[in-house]
């Protein structure tokens, strides 16, 4: 009887400290071990705006994902697009709140319409992360994005320069094909942009709001600017790559020769080959990867109940100061391609190879792509 005792409390001492143990080893956000497993298989989701900005599929969701994936191998990333639809977007977050997910991390095609996402993740104590566009809520745990003030004076500036450089005489005039109404990050790029532009001596003979940031509607746009203003137009300031392309579409359907200086940004395989063909003149590149992998990383501590501080704030519309990480823009022209976007391989480790097809080989040879 004393050995059968002795043996059961060396028992008991065992499942105690292996309960202790795993207490320990958990996360603080729960009760004990079923904090740390939920944790580790944890569901986040992803919900990105449209399908006409390129980036979104071929670089912010595989960046994502494989950054989750190696940093937790049994979490699972639920994935939606909203094709430029806010109602859309709101159907698909509450279908992720239903599913269970633990974080999610949201590009609002309609940054106010996305407040009520929000509103409903909270309620169920979902934090939220704002990615690359901001929300206009002052429940948004985090915002991570580029300084999209500075992507507009990158662009604004690279115009004006080219401008001056081609020795264009003050006063001459400029179109703004500006980006979508419902993105804040639009707003701070036309922000930035006219802080150059209206103290530069030229002037903006119209500009334009694209809906969705649709490239058709960027090209029609201006096919009508060009019936009003014809040669008057010597610069067009392009919000992004896709309008950026509508813009020079435009051009070209009407026989404008030479092309006038065109911006863009996103640093889009299409757009880097146009600047290489002459049709356009700068791209911003923002190192995508980066800022995927930040959100995955950020997703990851949410759901251990970790609240990582932020290396700056950004305000809301509504004047809410929200925890912010701001990743450094860089203007692109013929002559960085190869140390930006060939370097970082933002393409595939074959950028080169991607951009340099045989309508672009010379170009690339001239400006040392390989």
């Amino acid at each position: 009887m004393k050995i059968a005792t002795k043996r059961g409390m060396i028992a008991a001492s065992a499942v105690l400290l292996a309960a202790l143990s795993l207490t320990a080893c958990s996360n603080g956000s729960g009760s004990g071990s079923s904090s740390t497993a939920d944790a580790s298989k944890a569901q986040i989701g992803l919900l990105l705006p449209d399908s006409v900005t390129a980036r979104y599929e071929a670089a912010d969701k595989p960046f994502f994902e494989a950054k989750i994936k190696s940093l937790c191998p049994d979490c699972k990333v639920l994935y939606a697009n909203a094709d430029g639809d806010a109602s859309k977007q709101q159907q698909q977050a509450e279908s992720m709140l239903t599913q269970g997910v633990k974080v999610l991390v949201l590009d609002p095609f309609d940054g106010e319409a996305a407040a009520s996402i929000v509103g409903e993740a909270k309620a169920k104590s979902v934090p939220v992360i704002s990615y690359d566009r901001l929300i206009n809520s002052k429940d948004v745990n985090y915002y991570i994005s580029f300084d999209n003030e500075e992507v507009g004076k990158l662009q604004g500036t690279a115009l004006v320069d080219k401008l001056k450089k081609d020795g264009v005489p003050a006063g001459s005039g400029i179109l703004m094909v500006n980006g979508s109404p419902t993105d804040n990050n639009a707003t701070l790029f036309k922000k930035g942009a006219h802080s150059v532009i209206d103290t530069s001596g030229y002037k903006v003979l119209a500009e334009y709001d694209t809906p969705g940031w649709d490239p058709a509607q960027a090209q029609n746009w201006v096919s009508g600017q060009i019936t009003q203003f014809g040669s008057q137009i010597k610069g067009i300031y392009a919000a992004n790559d896709g309008t950026g392309g509508g813009a020079i579409a435009a051009l070209k359907a009407a026989n404008v020769s030479p092309i006038p200086p065109v911006t863009g940004q996103d640093a889009e395989l299409a757009g880097i080959q146009r600047i290489l063909a002459g049709d356009q003149y700068m791209t911003v590149y923002k190192a995508i990867q980066p800022e995927a992998e930040k959100a995955a990383e950020l997703a990851i501590a949410l759901t251990k109940a970790q609240k990582p501080a932020g290396d700056t704030s950004v305000d809301t519309a509504g004047g809410a100061k929200i925890a912010s990480f701001l990743l450094k823009p860089v203007a692109v022209t013929t002559d960085n391609i190869e140390s930006t976007v060939v370097k970082d391989e933002f393409y595939g480790a074959d950028s080169a190879a991607k951009i340099c097809t045989a309508d672009y080989k010379a170009a690339c040879d001239k400006y040392g792509i390989k």
